[in-house]
């Protein structure tokens, strides 16, 4: 009982110990939250850069940064201007109160001449860069003037032309950093130039506290060892050291005395995104020991510790920037984890996007297809009484309604009135037109308008017919849209299941094959693998310097053969450059088995148009199709019919539905279609090129033979030829083939075309078996000239014969043995 008790009170103190930490860690996001809200949105920041800005110089005494920034707030966030305006003009007061008139002169002009220049240029922003540059270049040189009291001397107009020059440039990487300094919560992936652009703002804002120190430190340096740290640890060396000379490069320009930094700034951002791998103390390690090397060669021993000092302030502010603002900060920049983790999550977003709205319209593909071929809601014994009481009422109301009996036959005798009537109709029905003479002398007994009730039931019968053949045509119609639909809608399911495979990682297979081709003496650059699946490999291959002797297919697939243990072809070879030689080889799995075709194919008579059509297709990877159709009679019409029916199942097959109910849509429509009685039959065979197994679907036609060695193996089905029926079920034959087996298909010109035959099928088996050729050409032709020899060289109706030989896939190269290269087809 204690123990219960103990262990209770423990789940119940690891349940608030939980629930603290939560509170923490949600408390800490809402907090910094804030501070991001307030300092972005509110514009502190925004102030606190143009503070800095106002007092930054360039080359001691120019100040070409408060009027671009200024422009540049102005037209992004107008409603922060004067709150950035009063931080440059705090700002440039740090220097002197000549410096303050200087900006707010600048600030002011542009306002003025803004609004003066924006009615007279259609597209002001393409032209201000160019009136920032006027504006200072003429604002610097007044100043000058009034300062020296004097003609201004081309010194002072060089100065004037250097500020004015920055102040151009400058507008436009302000521009470009603005944003980052104003969105809340921006989601946007930097390029490099606005990378480059944000750390020169970055920089630049640093130049303003050139001269502050504290304990001797200099706060420029600190920061600006802390930026590029900071950079290097999020975006690795490359960026590290971008932003390192970058950053140097403005605090040489603000002062010729940090020259020496931009050295100790680059090495520092190289290194300390070298050892990123190592966290964010592998970082710090890396600038302490950039600050040490760099200054055993330039700085004395008192400012070599100083300086020591300066780069550990920067590293201990990198540690303790909190991870969640360098995971946001690396999410921007490409070439990063996080960058790629979020794209990822993107794709994968998307993807469940697309998967969803398929799955969506799967299901509404089914449920149409159930609402279409939902049973009807009455049963057929009431629907059949309905109708007939309708039918007797409209032969009632042009016989019986003026009869003087009327009362005598449907009130005093109605039983017996009602159960002639329905005699007589079904009667008249059944024998197309008349009755029988019992119910005919039965019906003049009993009616005085025998005559006139006869041709009332005759006329409204051959209404009701039409009725029910257009009721029956309505309901095949019904039908055919179901299965389309629920076809659809299995199309589309499958499609959804495709998209939710996630692409297999491949690495370790990737790196075996590299090692293995490079060991043979191979020069390949990259191997991608996208499937390992046995009988579905599919990778490719960039090789270099490329001599288009055909190695790919000669060595690389047969190694690749052994090292997969499944043979492996080369699909597709794609030339990149053809002065280095860079080629892409895309290898696949190789058919276990192929196929050979021979085809013989005659009119009637001797004519062009023959009612037989026949197809080949291939039905996806590894799936190979052979198809004839005879249309009804012979001529145009016959074969217009057998090769549309031909077209319409190639296309249903080929979009992914499933064989049957293919068929059976073909089948509604040709009934549909025409109230003609022109019949197809189909013939069907759909082969398995990886285990060589054989489908038959057979609608009306005549028997299809497998002949293997000396034995002949008939198949066949009974189902009626396509149109006749509206419903039917589809018979299929499966049977399994063999290499060297020989498949025979034909119509019924072949099949029962041979004279004074008695039984078709053994004079068949008998011409087959004797064959001594097996080449499915020959054999094709040989069947036809034989049958047309029994009929003394007339050709009686349509033939066509098509004959299909199974044959063992022997690669053209042997596969080269690699040892202990194989790999798992399953890891």
């Amino acid at each position: 009982m204690e123990r219960g008790e103990r262990i209770l009170t423990e789940s119940a103190g690891n349940v608030d110990l939980e629930k603290t930490k939560w509170d923490i860690e949600n408390g800490f996001k809402k907090l910094q939250q804030k501070i991001e809200y307030l300092f972005l949105q509110k514009g502190i920041a925004l102030f606190l850069v143009a503070v800095l800005l106002g007092r930054a110089l360039i080359l001691s005494h120019l100040t070409p940064f408060a009027l671009p920034f200024f422009t540049a707030v102005y037209i992004l966030r107008r409603e922060k201007a004067p709150l950035v305006l009063f931080g440059l003009l705090i700002g440039s007061m740090t220097l002197s109160m000549e410096k303050a008139a200087f900006t707010f002169a600048l600030c002011s002009l542009f306002l003025i001449f803004y609004q003066m220049i924006k009615k007279l240029v259609k597209h002001p922003l393409k032209v201000l860069p160019y009136f920032v540059f006027f504006i200072t270049i003429f604002t610097k040189c007044i100043f000058t003037y009034i300062q020296n009291g004097q003609i201004l001397t081309s010194y002072d107009g060089l100065m004037a032309g250097v500020e004015a020059g920055l102040s151009f440039v400058l507008v436009f990487i302000f521009m470009q950093s603005i944003p980052y300094l104003t969105a809340y919560n921006k989601k946007k992936v930097l390029k490099t130039e606005e990378v480059i652009c944000l750390i020169i703002m970055l920089a630049s804002v640093m130049t303003g506290t050139i001269g502050w120190t504290f304990y001797d430190l200099s706060i420029e340096h600190i920061l600006s060892r802390y930026l590029v740290i900071l950079f290097a640890f999020t975006a690795g060396a490359t960026v590290g050291s971008t932003v390192g000379v970058v950053t140097g490069l403005i605090f040489s320009l603000a002062s010729i005395s940090s020259l020496f930094q931009m050295s100790l700034l680059a090495f520092s951002g190289l290194l300390g995104g070298l050892l990123k791998e190592g966290k964010r103390v592998g970082t710090a390690i890396g600038l302490l020991v950039a600050t040490l090397l760099i200054g055993m060669y330039g700085e004395a021993n008192a400012s070599l510790i100083e300086t020591m000092y300066e780069s550990l302030a920067a590293a201990f502010l990198l540690l303790i920037t909190p991870i969640s603002f360098t995971e946001k900060l690396a999410r921007h920049i490409p070439g990063t984890p996080e960058y790629a983790q979020d794209q990822q999550r993107y794709a994968r977003k998307i993807r469940d996007i697309t998967v969803r709205r398929v799955e969506q319209f799967s299901s509404v593909f089914h449920a149409l297809s159930n609402s279409f071929s939902e049973p009807e809601k009455w049963s057929d014994s009431e629907d059949e009484q309905q109708e007939f009481d309708l039918f007797l009422s409209n032969v009632t109301e042009k016989t019986c309604q003026t009869c003087f009996k009327k009362d005598q036959c449907w009130g005093n005798r109605f039983d017996k009135t009602y159960e002639l009537m329905n005699d007589v109709m079904h009667d008249m029905d059944e024998n197309t037109g008349t009755i029988q003479p019992a119910i005919n002398r039965e019906l003049e007994k009993h009616c005085n308008k025998a005559k006139k009730v006869r041709e009332a039931i005759h006329q409204e019968l051959t209404v009701h017919q039409v009725n029910v053949h257009l009721k029956k045509q309505v309901q095949e119609s019904r039908r055919l849209v179901a299965e389309q639909l629920l076809g659809v809608s299995e199309v589309m399911g499958d499609f959804a299941k495709e998209i939710k495979k996630e692409q297999e990682n491949h690495h370790h297979q990737e790196e075996m094959m590299l090692d293995a081709l490079q060991e043979f003496g191979i020069d390949v650059d990259q191997i991608e693998i996208y499937s390992l699946e046995a009988g579905n490999i599919d990778l490719d291959i960039t090789i270099p310097n490329y001599k288009g002797m055909d190695e790919c297919e000669k060595i690389i697939a047969p190694l690749l053969s052994d090292i997969l243990n499944e043979t492996i072809i080369v699909q597709s070879e794609e030339y990149a450059d053809t002065s280095l030689g860079t080629c892409y080889i895309t290898l696949r799995s190789a058919k276990a088995f192929v196929v050979e075709t021979g085809v013989a194919h005659a009119a009637k008579g001797g004519g062009f148009l023959s009612g037989d059509s026949y197809s080949t297709m291939e039905l996806g990877p590894g799936k190979f199709a052979i198809a004839i159709s005879d249309g009804m009679g012979n001529g145009e019409r016959a074969h217009h019919e057998s090769s549309e029916t031909l077209k319409l199942m190639q296309k249903i097959l080929q979009s992914g539905i499933e064989e049957k109910v293919a068929i059976k849509s073909v089948n509604s429509v040709l009934s549909l279609r025409t109230t003609d009685e022109i019949f197809s039959t189909l013939d069907l065979a759909m082969i398995d090129l990886q285990n060589a197994q054989v489908k038959f679907l057979k609608i009306g036609s005549t028997p299809s033979f497998i002949k293997r060695d000396t034995k002949v193996i008939k198949v066949e089905a009974g189902n009626l030829p396509m149109g006749i029926l509206q419903e039917f079920d589809v018979d299929v034959v499966s049977e399994q083939l063999r290499a060297g087996d020989l498949l025979i298909m034909m119509s019924d010109g072949i099949f029962e075309g041979p004279k004074h035959v008695e039984n078709y099928e053994l004079w068949m088996k008998r011409k087959l078996r004797e064959m001594e050729t097996s080449d499915p050409q020959a054999i094709a032709d040989l069947i036809m000239e034989e049958v047309i020899r029994t009929r003394s060289g007339v050709i009686a109706d349509d033939m066509t014969i098509a004959v299909v030989k199974i044959i063992h896939n022997t690669p053209k190269w042997a596969a080269i043995p690699m040892h202990n290269r194989k790999m798992k087809i399953s890891s």
